[in-house]
């Protein structure tokens, strides 16, 4: 154990009175391990086994702690958690109380009402056979009957199919094997002439096959698996594939697969809605020396608009259109908003301009491109969050409020409502809440209830100051109510991001956002990521040809 230990030094004895000595300074002491371990047999000898385990439980903790604030990589945010735990923003576990939630499909005007327990959520639990859609079915026919065959057991009545029964048996493998094909050598004793045997059709004429590739890159960018991991998990399971040859492969793989990729940035300017964001990224070759004397340029060699800015960022946009959704990924210099910009260059003129939904940080914005701007609910409701115990009643009020308006978003897609639909059912279950909302909130501040530079103030001036695009769903059909779907997304860049720690250079960055924004669409839309990149490959003539016909919600049609 090591610590800093802090005594505090006082000046002057306690006076006549009684009153306690004032403390001046806060004086850090070095201890190691070994003054801390005589100090602790010390109280060993003179406690008995419960406190001195406690004394020892204490130092141990401080001084693990003590590391924790030391480390230049620990965040405010991870210290709070270790002292609190993890926290949930749901009304329920910040309140601590139990809300009624109505049945899909009931009416919710904002008073509880009892209902029955919700059933379990699908997916919880074990898997039936129809779960395994990327498994192997091998369908096994009965060894002597068939149907229209006489009943061995009554020899009167005859036979007929039924469901089959099922087995579902699961096998471990390595995530890339490998086959080695010996062909098998002869040779003329009198000539000398070499006769090698043909390589078997199974045995293709690349070593790494497409569905190599494939793995590589689902498990590099959509699994957060570094190369080296893989690399060292390879060579244990006697199959070696070294980092730098996994590199090779998939940015061999996302030059074959750019075509898909483009596509999926004009599918996306065609969106009727667009979530926008960013988080930030580290780039080696943009960092430093070497990033201050170039500017950055983009995959197609473009000088970066903001070739002078040293913060760097991944933005993710997330598209919504004709039921389907397209996730894509930028890491440079530019903010959300000029990425967004870069995409809605793309659209097509006749189209009216899209929703757009972020937060209310004006780097989101895509310049002077139009767009029906939005403000994330979730990040004003999260400023409550964050000061519930100090402001509990007043942000209990807040909470409950904005979950009428989530039940009854959740009550229009169980019923399947559309744009126009779902905006009048808003209009007549939320409108009212949200307009006490705003009535009760402007209270606060007009009548003094709340100090307008407290913490509280604070989140309830950002809420009235953003509030006709916090509730844009109350007059814009198809409206989300906050940018999660593109919070969720960032989650993919971030987990690469703990793992990976960063991108050595503008190449790389550019290929993890191609192969981030295939996996994620592909996971958005229900289709398989491993199968769709494989076939991606195997068709590269046909996706340059015509990408279009390749998305990953209509490949199959292409394969067909």
């Amino acid at each position: 154990m090591h610590a800093r230990v802090g005594l505090e030094e006082t000046v002057g004895e306690a006076c006549s009175s009684g009153q306690s000595r004032m403390p001046q300074t806060l004086e850090l002491i070095e201890v190691d391990g070994k003054q801390l371990e005589d100090l602790l047999r010390r109280v060993e000898q003179s406690l008995d086994e419960q406190d001195s385990l406690l004394v020892r439980r204490v130092f141990e903790s401080y001084a693990y702690v003590s590391d924790l604030v030391e480390d230049k990589n620990t965040s405010i945010r991870r210290l709070r958690e270790l002292f609190f735990g993890s926290r949930t923003e749901k009304t329920d576990a910040v309140t601590g109380r139990k809300t009624s939630k109505p049945e899909p499909g009931e009416e919710s005007t904002g008073a509880s009402k009892d209902s029955e327990p919700k059933p379990h959520s699908p997916g919880h639990g074990r898997n039936g056979s129809e779960a395994y859609r990327g498994g192997t079915w091998i369908d096994v026919a009965h060894p002597s009957l068939i149907a229209g065959d006489a009943c061995p057991a009554c020899e009167e009545g005859t036979v007929y199919d039924k469901p089959p029964g099922v087995l579902v048996r699961i096998t471990g493998q390595p995530p890339l094997a490998a086959k080695i094909y010996q062909l098998e050598k002869l040779r003329c004793h009198l000539c000398g002439q070499v006769f090698t045997a043909p390589a078997p059709e199974a045995a293709g004429d690349q070593k790494y096959d497409a569905t190599a590739g494939s793995m590589i890159g689902l498990l590099k960018y959509g699994s957060g698996l570094p190369f080296h991991r893989l690399d060292g998990l390879q060579a244990d399971l006697g199959v070696p594939l070294p980092a730098s040859t996994q590199w090779g492969i998939v940015q061999a793989v996302a030059a074959n697969i750019k075509p898909a990729f483009d596509e999926l940035i004009r599918q996306a300017a065609q969106g009727e809605v667009l979530h926008n964001d960013d988080t930030t990224v580290k780039i080696l070759e943009l960092m430093g020396d070497q990033g201050r004397q170039e500017p950055l340029a983009d995959a197609t060699g473009d000088e970066d608009v903001a070739d002078h800015r040293k913060g760097l960022f991944t933005s993710g946009v997330v598209a919504l259109r004709d039921d389907h959704r397209v996730a894509l990924f930028f890491s440079g210099r530019r903010h959300a908003g000029e990425n967004l910009a870069q995409v809605l260059k793309h659209r097509v003129e006749s189209l009216p301009p899209p929703i757009q939904m972020c937060d209310a940080l004006s780097r989101n914005l895509p310049g002077e491109l139009p767009t029906i701007l939005g403000h994330c609910l979730a990040h004003a409701r999260r400023r409550f969050v964050d000061v519930y115990e100090r402001f509990p009643e007043p942000c209990r009020h807040l909470l409950e409020s904005l979950a009428v308006v989530y039940r009854n978003d959740a009550i229009a897609r169980s019923r399947r409502l559309s744009p126009e639909d779902r905006l009048r059912f808003h209009q007549e279950s939320s409108g009212p809440t949200m307009q006490d909302l705003h009535d009760w909130l402007k209270r606060q501040l007009d009548e003094k209830q709340v100090e307008p530079n407290s913490s509280l103030g604070g989140a309830i001036t950002y809420m009235l100051k953003h509030w006709d695009r916090l509730t844009l769903f109350l007059r814009q059909a198809g409206a989300p109510l906050d940018n999660n779907v593109c919070e969720r997304a960032l989650k993919k860049a971030i987990l690469h991001r703990k793992n990976a720690l960063f991108y050595k250079t503008r190449n790389g960055a550019w290929v993890g956002d191609l192969f981030m924004s295939l996996i994620y669409t592909c996971q958005l839309n229900r289709a398989n990521p491993f199968d769709y990149m494989t076939e991606l490959q195997r068709h590269a003539d046909q996706l340059a040809s015509s990408p279009q016909l390749w998305m990953p919600w209509n490949y199959r049609e292409a394969l067909a």
